[in-house]
Order: structure tokens, then sequence, then C-alpha cells
């Protein structure tokens, strides 16, 4: 196969150790699929680990690519998949410990990877992966959300938080979220309601909410309690030592680490298919101008939210 560019660093540090270089792309093994990537979504993940900061899982061998989430199309499966085939317009997530999708080719497991609904755009289809996944699997697998129930979203304007308000309301849940005051409006036309500042004052929404979903990690437990209807659930998705020790003891507090079921990715293609999940594109940038947009966006991230997409092919 052809040599392919992709983004690459050979040790952990600052946005100044990636580097735009060749390489080949490896053969698809048992149950891969080989993507030809058109667009590429960063998250914070992809910094987090190039800065080294997520060693126990990506390991000490260099060079390593970057980037998780991606849309594209299957160039080559490996032996046992039959979900997916050479031609099909998808997007999915590439393996944490390899990464890979800011590339014109990456390489994922197959039940990472899903059909791509045809009447999104790759650019709109590979912001979805990580954000919708931690969202989805968030509310529905851990928080057991039902319809008719009130949910609370801290922080419900990030990329989780939006994907979080948007897969609550398709389920029939009412909800209501924290914002920075400048965002009230937005919040509003998202279907937020109530609205608050994010240092609220939980009393006079006391016992609301059936499911209190912390997606910023700096709601203080009391305040969530306060919130929370009896037999309700808190959800963090920002995991420390002390919380996943509150987490392990009964009561309402749950911290949820995303995993990687094909039929919740499916969930979020269909979802976003049929026009009910959308994120925000801040900005679209080529591969080769990719890594000067990804040390702007690092160190100052646009305001307004949004995400950045890097386009190949």
């Amino acid at each position: 196969m052809s040599t392919m560019k992709a983004i690459r660093y050979h040790q952990y540090g600052g946005p100044e150790v990636m580097r735009l270089e060749d390489f080949e792309p490896a053969r698809p093994g048992p149950g891969e699929v080989l993507v030809r990537v058109r667009a590429a979504g960063v998250n914070p993940i992809d910094w987090k680990s190039r800065k080294g900061e997520m060693k126990m899982v990506t390991g000490r061998s260099f060079p390593r690519g970057l980037g998780i989430d991606f849309a594209g199309v299957v160039e080559a499966v490996g032996d046992g998949v039959t979900r997916l085939g050479v031609g099909d317009e998808v997007l999915g997530g590439a393996p944490l410990k390899a990464a890979g999708a800011f590339a014109e080719m990456v390489l994922a497991e197959e039940k990472a990877v899903v059909k791509k609904p045809a009447n999104i755009s790759f650019e709109d289809a590979a912001a979805l992966p990580t954000v919708g996944i931690i969202a989805y699997q968030s509310l529905i697998s851990t928080g057991k959300l039902q319809p008719g129930h009130a949910v609370f979203v801290h922080g419900s304007l990030g990329g989780v938080g939006r994907a979080a308000v948007q897969i609550a309301l398709m389920h029939g849940a009412s909800v209501g979220g924290s914002v920075r005051a400048t965002a009230a409006h937005d919040a509003r036309a998202l279907g937020i309601d109530p609205i608050v500042e994010f240092d609220f004052d939980p009393v006079p929404l006391k016992g609301r909410f059936d499911v209190v979903f912390d997606t910023a990690g700096t709601l203080p437990i009391k305040s969530a309690r306060t919130l929370l209807k009896t037999g309700g659930r808190i959800i963090d998705i920002n995991p420390t030592p002390a919380k996943f020790a509150r987490s392990a003891l009964p009561g309402p507090f749950k911290v949820a680490i995303a995993q990687t079921v094909t039929k919740d990715l499916e969930e979020v293609a269909r979802a976003a298919g049929q026009g009910a999940l959308s994120l925000p594109i801040a900005r679209t940038v080529p591969l080769t101008g990719a890594i000067t947009a990804l040390t702007e966006f690092e160190r100052n991230r646009p305001s307004k939210g949004g995400k950045l997409i890097i386009t190949a092919g």
C-alpha cells in the first residue's frame, strides 16, 4: 500500500512534538477495518494522551498517532468482519492505545465503527463518536433514563453536555442545566429549562431531578444531592480516585466510563440521521494545516464551544 500522511509524535510533550509524516497503513487484522479518513474530530483526550497523561493505556512505544474520532470510507476489512464492507461510509473511533485518526487512513476495530447516516456530512459525523457515546451511555446505561424523567446537565453546552441534552429530550425527558450567563439564549434554543449559572444555589431546585449529570466534574456533591429526587442518580464522567471510591459505595453517585458498544454507537448515529442530535463545528481545517489549528485550539478553546474538525482526502 502506498504511503499516507498522518500527524504523529515521537515523545510525550506539548504541541511542538506533533509532526505531519508519511506512514504505511497496516493491513487490517481479524475484526479490524481500515478506513480512508474523510474527517476527524478533536477531543481533549487527544492532547491529554499526547502530553503523556494516559500513559497507563497509551504505553511507551513511539511514534504514536493522534486522534480518536473519524468518519470516512472503508478501504479494507480483516478476517471475520461481516457487518461492514469495502466502500461503506462509516463513523467511529480508533482505539485509545493506538489512536491515529488525524491521518489519511486509520485502523479501527469493527465493533467501534458503524455506518454513517447518508444524510449527514462526514464533518458532522466525525464530531459525534466520543461525546455521543459518553452522553448516551451515561444517561441510558448508567442513568437508567426513562420517558418523563427530569434530567439536570451541569455544563449543558459543552460537547458532552449538548449531546446529553439532545439525547435526553429525544427519550422524552425534560432537561434543566447550568451554563455561562452569556449562553442562556443558546441553552433556551436547545430546549433547556430551567437554566442556571455554574455557581447556582441548588435549594430552589431541591428534589426536582431523576438524573443529575455532571459533565464538567465541578458540581459539588452536596449540590447534586440537593437537586436529586429520592432514588435518583448522580453521574460524573471526570474520574478521580476519590470519585471511584465514592462510586463503589451504595448510593446515588456513579462514575461513568465510556465502553465500546456497537449498538450504542448505532443509536448515536441514528439520532444524528433523524436530526435529533447535532454538534456545532467551530472550525474545519485540512490535514496539512491541522497542527497549527490543533495548537491554537488546545491553548484557547473557543468560548462558544464547537468542534475542531480535520479533513483529509
